[in-house]
């Protein structure tokens, strides 16, 4: 008797996971590594990940495009329960919190732009003081680096 296989393979090779979400296997490991996904082992001791992974996957990839970084990504994730499939409710939440602070980086990034060809934010580029947005450079006493664009 032929043994039918089923529509969808409940486990799925890293091969097949790195295909389907275009990332490396390289980066499923290293994922795996920081807990933000889990495998299990087959009986030759070979990575097999649940179909759910490929939606984590997918978040981890929208979430570092924007500049999340992957301990942020792991601490909403560290907030559910094992074994929970992310769902539209977990989405919601994540994305509202990341939004601001993405809200926060284009306001940061469109101040910089703003600024860029008169001023770094007083980095200080003219080589002398700037009479006109440090003068003094009373911005020194606080420190190097550029100080105006920072909140």
């Amino acid at each position: 008797m032929e043994k039918k296989s089923p529509r969808f393979k409940s486990l799925l090779s890293p091969g097949e996971v790195a295909k389907r979400s275009g990332v490396a296997v390289s980066a499923l490991h290293f994922y795996e590594s920081k807990g933000l996904i889990k495998s299990v082992r087959n009986s030759g001791n070979q990575r097999r990940y649940t179909r759910d992974v490929l939606r984590n996957v997918a978040i981890i990839k929208i979430a570092q495009r924007i500049g999340i970084p992957l301990a942020t990504i792991g601490e909403e994730f560290g907030v559910l329960p094992d074994g929970h499939k992310i769902n539209k409710n977990d989405w919601k939440k994540m994305s509202s919190q990341w939004r601001e602070e993405l809200e926060r980086r284009i306001h940061t990034l469109t101040a910089l732009r703003d600024e860029l060809d008169g001023c770094i934010g007083c980095g200080c580029l003219s080589g002398a003081d700037c009479p006109l947005r440090n003068p003094g450079d009373k911005l020194g006493e606080q420190g190097t680096g550029a100080r105006l664009l920072e909140d």
